[in-house]
């Protein structure tokens, strides 16, 4: 790991810009990618003064150019699951559930986890305001500062902030998110909303559900189940931040 960062890190360094958003790591496949960018960049740090630009701070371009290379050295698509039409079905579909289960007070709203959850729950609150011809309202949960692996990630972790628009009490909130794997991000979600109100009730709404829960939760509202392994990954990719929609089966590569 170190010797590809050392080679790559220097080419990247030249074209570094500042400043740049960039997704929180969300799997553990990246946060083992961060663990050691992290020692090599300490190391480095420890041998000469150390230059912004060999930051590994997710604000940098050069940074996430880094970590793009490495998970694709790390892990293979193995298969599509899903193409930009088929996800778009599923939300209309979830979007006719969440409306005839959940819409009898006029009080339902809409919490998407940054990143692609925020933008699925824009889009679902829209096929919903045309399926009930009236509007709802829609706010964005940054879970960062809530996540139970914190210490793991970068010693400035990027906040997005959280946008919540709206007073939540007596409210019927759906959090939105892409995966729903092991729980721990939506038990963060669920904390970040609780600390800004006592909504009625909550329930999760997930585009893919992959399993091997780690926590009693479970989401309300599910587009699709997938089996996978432990060494799978699903990827959801959507046009605003992906530059294509697509969901894809990803594994990882075996550890060395």
């Amino acid at each position: 790991m170190h010797h590809i960062l050392a080679l790559v890190a220097p080419r990247l360094r030249l074209r570094g810009a500042r400043n740049a958003p960039s997704p929180t790591p969300a799997s553990g496949c990246e946060t083992a990618i961060l663990w050691s960018a992290g020692a090599f960049s300490r190391l480095r740090r420890g041998s000469r003064p150390a230059s912004p630009a060999f930051d590994f701070h997710p604000g940098r371009v050069w940074y996430r150019k880094v970590l793009f290379a490495l998970l694709m050295i790390a892990t293979h698509i193995k298969s599509q699951l899903m193409s930009g039409p088929e996800i778009d079905r599923l939300l209309v579909q979830l979007a006719h559930e969440i409306v005839e289960n959940t819409d009898r007070t006029g009080k339902l709203v809409i919490a998407g986890i940054h990143r692609r959850g925020a933008v699925l729950g824009q889009r679902i609150a829209e096929k919903m305001r045309t399926l009930a011809a009236r509007d709802f309202p829609v706010g964005t949960l940054d879970i960062t500062l809530y996540r139970d692996d914190l210490s793991t990630l970068a010693q400035d972790p990027v906040l997005n902030g959280t946008d919540i628009p709206f007073p939540l009490e007596e409210k019927d909130v759906i959090i939105v998110d892409d995966v729903l794997y092991t729980g721990r991000t939506s038990l963060a979600a669920l904390k970040a909303l609780l600390d800004l109100g006592r909504p009625r009730t909550v329930r999760l709404c997930v585009l893919i559900d992959r399993g091997h829960r780690e926590l009693p939760l479970e989401a309300r509202f599910v587009g699709r189940r997938v089996e996978t392994s432990a060494l799978e990954i699903i990827e959801v990719q959507v046009a605003s931040i992906d530059g294509q929609e697509r969901v894809l089966l990803v594994e990882r590569g075996s550890a060395a």
